[in-house]
């Protein structure tokens, strides 16, 4: 499976973890795509050459990182009233889809770009355990 860079269209190398993260020993056997000209890089499912999402630059990275800060606690506190982490995750995914106008398949924070990243903050805000 080769993966394409979404910013300089260049196939991007599949390398391990400790590449991309050399003060991480526990990722250094972990498979990632990374095309080195970006600085872009997205992680593989485990055991698999798969890959999470598209490939991210510092900004995507960024706001991934804030798009799943505010999603992830709104389906997990389904966890923590029995609801089990599958039918949790999946609940959220909808809901989320829902929000985002977009297809539940679709709906997937490792494919999405800057904006959509910034328009699940957007949307989550209101749920956050500072919000309502």
């Amino acid at each position: 499976m080769s993966t394409t860079c979404p910013y300089c269209q260049k196939p991007a190398a599949l390398v391990t973890g400790d590449v991309i993260y050399p003060h991480r020993p526990d990722l250094a056997a972990k498979p990632f795509y990374h095309c080195p000209a970006c600085k872009a890089w997205v992680g593989c499912h485990d055991g698999t050459t798969n890959p999470l999402g598209r490939l991210a630059d510092a900004e995507l990275r960024r706001w991934k990182s804030k798009a799943h800060a505010a999603f992830d606690p709104l389906w997990q506190r389904k966890i923590t009233r029995g609801v089990g982490k599958k039918v949790a995750r999946n609940a959220g995914y909808a809901w989320l889809a829902a929000q985002l106008r977009i297809e539940r398949q679709a709906c997937h924070i490792g494919m999405f770009d800057v904006a959509l990243c910034q328009k699940v903050v957007e949307v989550c805000a209101p749920y956050s355990r500072g919000g309502r």
